[in-house]
């Protein structure tokens, strides 16, 4: 019995990702620790002592608790991957403050901008699109599978849905502050007859969550730690519109520890990588962008990369031409001040990642023909999906001698900071379109990396 009670303990080790591996281990030495002080000195246990012994390695997991989150539907797959930054802040402060938490990775599916018909986007894991092993070696984290295959069954225990507070700032003030409140918004989940509540939860129609409560938020992502520590017994915790907090150090180390620990998924690199080799000839050794494999040994020094002969462009259109027309240029506008950097460094070609519809990419086209896009076959979108080839976009962007992108794009912003870790030169990467008639035309912030 024994024997095998420790054979399931240490074939569960082995498949833990490395964070969560080392916050198990510390929790089994902790019981191993208290399992010895109970033993007799002949190394026997009394018999009120044995129950407590052998649940010992099988109450590991109890003693871990879940962070779950998710984020208003609406927003786009560059402003959820902001958030989860926020969430790995506040996990880390947990962490340090109460004992055994892991980040659980809310699966992607449904999002506006993944419009490919008959592709299958729901249920999407993090290891689709991102290196799972290096985001844990930031935060502990697990994908919602592997919550669901330890945490005894698709049950959420308290779910909190954030919001702001009905009446505004107080006296025009502005302070940090968190306090349980009716529901200002119809609540999106809605309790079945066994009195569970269900909701969207990542679709996964069979996840059932058993208490719901509003929380009126105003501050920090860590604010909410006093709250998740002694308001709740509760191993999962769900944080819903968990885009309602703000970051706790925007731009500051530990952002930027979380930010480089998003390192894409390696099929999605090399895809990205070929493209740029074949078309646009650049390689990372002949554009001095060697990318280590792991980011805690990575440190560039700004200006050392030169990038591939190409100049990078993200062009927004769509919901962005109406949504912010004073800021984005007509297709004649982008198309002029790309010829005009292409003189300026004498590139050739242009890569261009944009939303524009056939019609507007035809008449792109016809504008200039150097453009280069990454065109996927249908079998290579259905295994890359729209999350995937967006990435690809982005990697391919990031490694262009100079980039210009779109004014208040997380799309752009997100191209910005892979520039900032591969070591580029701001003067080539924070830089945006201006509309035809922008008189003032702000270029983007430049955000220094910290480490």
């Amino acid at each position: 019995m024994a024997d095998r009670r420790k054979q399931h303990v240490e074939t569960m080790l082995v498949w833990l990702s490395p964070g969560y591996f080392l916050l198990v281990l510390l929790l089994l030495l902790s019981c191993t620790a208290a399992t010895a002080e109970a033993a007799t000195g002949d190394g026997a246990f009394s018999a009120g002592q044995s129950a407590h012994s052998v649940a010992g390695a099988a109450t590991v997991a109890r003693n871990i608790r879940y962070l779950l989150y998710d984020v208003n539907p609406p927003e786009g797959f560059n402003l959820r991957r902001d958030v989860f930054i926020r969430m790995a802040s506040l996990t880390k402060t947990l962490l340090r403050e109460g004992g055994g938490w892991v980040l659980v990775l809310p699966p992607w599916g449904r999002l506006y901008h993944w419009q490919s018909p008959d592709i299958h986007q729901v249920r999407i894991l993090w290891a689709e699109f991102f290196s799972v092993p290096s985001l844990d070696a930031n935060v502990p984290v697990i994908e919602y599978e592997q919550f669901l295959a330890e945490s005894g069954g698709p049950f959420v225990e308290q779910v909190y849905v954030l919001q702001s507070y009905a009446e505004g700032w107080t006296d025009g003030k502005w302070e940090e502050k968190v306090d349980e409140r009716p529901c200002i918004e119809r609540l999106m989940y809605s309790k079945d007859k066994q009195g569970y509540y269900r909701g969207w939860f990542w679709g996964y129609e069979e996840t059932r969550g058993l208490n719901v409560t509003c929380l009126s938020v105003q501050g920090h992502a860590s604010i909410l730690a006093p709250v998740l520590l002694k308001n709740t017994t509760a191993r999962s915790v769900m944080l819903d519109r968990a885009e309602t907090v703000l970051h706790d150090h925007y731009a500051g180390k530990d952002y930027w520890d979380t930010r480089r620990s998003m390192v894409f998924a390696k099929h999605l690199r090399v895809v990205g990588d070929e493209f740029r080799a074949r078309y646009l000839n650049s390689t990372d050794e002949k554009d001095q962008t060697v990318h280590g494999e792991d980011w805690t040994q990575m440190r560039v020094k700004p200006g050392t990369a030169t990038g591939g002969p190409y100049l990078g462009v993200h062009l927004r259109r769509k919901d962005f031409i109406w949504g912010h027309r004073e800021d984005v240029p007509s297709l004649k506008g982008a198309v002029k001040k790309m010829r005009s950097i292409m003189k300026k460094y004498r590139l050739d070609r242009v890569f261009v990642a944009t939303d524009a519809d056939e019609e507007e990419l035809e008449e792109l086209k016809r504008m200039l023909p150097e453009m280069v896009r990454f065109e996927p076959t249908w079998e290579e979108l259905e295994l890359f999906k729209d999350g995937g080839v967006a990435i690809i976009d982005q990697w391919i962007c990031a490694h262009a001698r100079y980039f210009i992108g779109t004014s208040v794009s997380t799309f752009s912003f997100r191209i910005h900071e892979e520039r900032e870790i591969l070591g580029f030169d701001p003067k080539t990467t924070y830089n945006r379109f201006c509309g035809d008639s922008e008189t003032n035309c702000e270029q983007p912030t430049h955000w220094k990396i910290i480490y």
